[in-house]
């Protein structure tokens, strides 16, 4: 259970009575994503396609404006120059929605709310966030995240290790070159469950983030998403995916 992760975004749940529905007729939507983060969006090893609670979110919310997406796996370090540039219609990678990022993106309304978090190796886990805040201990975050700066905020920039991909994060934690990781809770679950008996997410319920589709500045197309957010949330398909994923019925 992870209840303490996830709170619902507050959404509207009437739709005015006669409005027309958006409808973006059928266009297929280019969807860059690093796909490394499970349960958020992971490439299946065994179909090779790209699965999690984002994927599922983008199709339930095109399944009601007449949209589809197709993921596309990129590198997390350029994966917004790469929208402003026109490679992608949007972004959708369990992305934090911050004053920073809007001064050059859109977002969506939040499509989910989640607490950070910091993982371990498992003979540490009776280590405090005190024992890091107090100096001496390293944090490691993947480069251009909000785990990054949470991390220099606990421990300084000089007791922060940043990676360019999360996996080399997971690596240093593993090697004992750095004593945490900064997490998304959503994902520490699954972090614990393939590492288990090794890593463990001890440390819970750091600072929270909403997290947004992104779209290019002025996308014609941020209003219909969060229609079809706002229908998703009231016709119970979203309390539906957040059960699927961490059992847990909002």
């Amino acid at each position: 259970m992870l209840r303490e992760f996830i709170a619902a975004t507050v959404f509207g749940t009437m739709m005015i009575a006669g409005a027309q529905a958006a409808d973006l007729e059928g266009k297929v939507l280019k969807v860059g994503s690093d796909t490394t983060y499970p349960p958020m969006e992971t490439v299946d090893e065994t179909t090779g396609e790209i699965v999690g609670f984002d994927v599922d979110i983008m199709d339930a919310i095109c399944a009601k404006i007449n949209c589809k997406a197709e993921f596309v796996t990129t590198a997390w370090d350029g994966i917004f120059a790469a929208l402003v540039q026109g490679e992608f219609d949007v972004v959708v990678s369990g992305v934090s929605i911050t004053g920073e990022r809007k001064k050059t993106m859109d977002f969506s309304e939040p499509y989910l709310i989640v607490s950070q978090a910091i993982l371990l190796r498992v003979e540490d886990e009776g280590t405090s966030l005190e024992a890091f805040q107090s100096g001496g201990k390293t944090l490691a975050a993947q480069t251009g995240t909000t785990n990054a700066q949470l991390a220099e905020k606990l421990v300084t920039r000089d007791n922060t290790r940043l990676y360019d991909t999360f996996a080399a994060a997971i690596l240093a934690l593993q090697n004992a070159d750095v004593d945490g990781v900064i997490i998304d809770g959503t994902s520490a679950h699954a972090y614990e469950q393939e590492f288990a008996g090794e890593l463990t997410a001890a440390i819970k319920g750091l600072e929270s983030d909403p997290l947004g589709i992104v779209f290019q500045k002025g996308s014609p197309m941020v209003d219909a998403f969060n229609e079809g957010l706002e229908q998703i949330k009231a016709d119970g398909t979203w309390d539906a995916l957040t059960a699927k994923y961490w059992g847990v019925e909002n």
